[in-house]
């Protein structure tokens, strides 16, 4: 089983914080006992000369039967074991322990009569130096650990601060604002080297101005194509009244209509991606609401008001949606096709083979069907455009014993009325 992590640590600010702990720690660890190991035998070496250099002298004064210093004597007490073993054994050898409670640098060398001659030398001012180092070290390695890391976090939160705006943009053209643009101050200044956010930074803005002339050339020509259809097709549909009537009349009229009605489809997608519809906000009582858009369709569609709600919506555009949900069902589904309002959710069903794959990932795409389906696949990009100008949300899925569902999830306030809204 992996451990679960709060989602905090996986940010970049936080990695290289650790990252920048770990690797001063390790280093002031290795520095630390580096100066710990040079100074420690450095002090211990000359305390050990000292020693022996006394017990040379001790030896001396014991063989010429002179009397030994306060330091030195034959098996004295405190001496230890060890070292008296090895006294014994006939070597010389040295020895740090605690003597009456104070830490002493023993010397010891064989004597007369297996005993141990050995020499005792106060250790303690080399062992507080030993001790002050070690806490200089340890202070002075914190205090370096800390000024790293807040030097390193500085660092750090200054690029990933441009990282966060630069994400931040790209979710805003993601959700359609493509006006958005990063603007790295390090990308203005052409004489100054690049770091790699600012390129990404600069990559970003590149393709976002691209792909805003490339969509607002897009929406030009589709509203374009459908303003100059629509004067050659009232002179084709009046022309198709006057025909007389016959199987030949019928087909002509309906094949006008069809592309009369793609031509109001287009001019109508092509004012909602200009993002500049405005509502007009009343309050409105959804079960009945559904109950009209049902009516005025003529199909045969299913109304079930679960819970009744009155919403603040722009009428003809919430029909609009739920007209083209229930047309699509009956058009694409299989019956029973059945509206349902629960509260400020309305969905619409149907009971045949269900939405395709893609549309349930990535939402309805213009001009798009599958399976031999007829239609233009403007249907549900339309009630997709009307819904986020009334600032709700429609989802698509597919049940799970067959059919398609459309959810369509109202705002509990109502839409905000932008400036302008009659």
């Amino acid at each position: 089983m992996r451990l679960a992590l709060p989602r905090w640590t996986a940010t970049l600010a936080v990695k290289a914080a650790v990252f920048i702990t770990v690797m001063c720690c390790a280093l002031a660890a290795l520095l630390g006992v580096l100066v710990h190991v040079q100074v420690t035998n450095q002090t211990v070496g000359q305390a050990r000369d000292l020693a022996l250099s006394r017990l040379t002298d001790a030896t001396a004064a014991f063989e010429a039967g002179d009397s030994l210093r306060p330091d030195a004597g034959v098996d004295p007490e405190g001496l230890p074991e060890p070292l008296r073993e090895l006294a014994a054994a006939g070597e010389r050898g040295t020895m740090v322990a605690e003597h009456r409670g104070r830490p002493t640098m023993w010397a010891a060398g064989p004597a007369d009569g297996g005993r141990a001659l050995a020499v005792a030398v106060d250790y303690g001012q080399q062992a507080r130096t030993i001790q002050g180092l070690d806490s200089a070290i340890l202070w002075s390695s914190g205090l370096a650990i800390g000024a790293t890391l807040m030097v390193g976090a500085f660092a750090v939160t200054r690029v990933t601060g441009r990282l966060h705006q630069t994400a931040r943009v790209a979710r805003r053209i993601t959700a359609g604002d493509l006006d958005a643009r990063v603007n790295d101050p390090l990308t203005k200044e052409s004489s100054s080297p690049q770091d790699e956010v600012a390129a990404v930074a600069a990559a970003l803005d590149s393709m976002a101005s691209s792909l805003q002339g490339k969509l607002l050339s897009e929406q030009r020509f589709t509203a374009d194509v459908a303003h100059e259809l629509r004067t050659p097709l009232t002179g084709l549909h009046a022309a198709a009244e006057l025909l007389p009537a016959g199987r030949p009349t019928e087909l002509v009229r309906d094949r006008v209509a069809a592309l009369r009605t793609l031509t109001e489809d287009l001019l109508e997608i092509s004012r909602l991606d200009t993002g500049r519809e405005r509502l007009e906000v009343d309050t409105e009582e959804l079960g009945a609401l559904a109950e009209r858009v049902v009516r005025a369709s003529g199909t045969d569609t299913e109304v079930r008001v679960v819970r009744d709600a009155r919403v603040e919506t722009d009428r003809r555009r919430l029909e609009r949606v739920l007209g083209n949900l229930i047309a699509n069902a009956h058009w694409h589904g299989r019956p029973a096709v059945v509206l349902t309002v629960d509260g400020p959710v309305v969905t619409v069903r149907d009971h045949g083979d269900g939405y395709p794959d893609y549309l349930v990932v990535h939402g309805p795409q213009r001009f798009r069907t599958e399976g031999g389906a007829k239609g233009h696949g403007l249907g549900l990009t339309i009630a997709l455009g009307q819904t986020e100008v009334l600032g709700a949300r429609l989802d698509f899925a597919n049940a799970p014993d067959g059919g398609a569902v459309a959810t369509l999830t109202l705002p509990q306030r109502g839409p905000g009325v932008p400036d302008g809204a009659v």
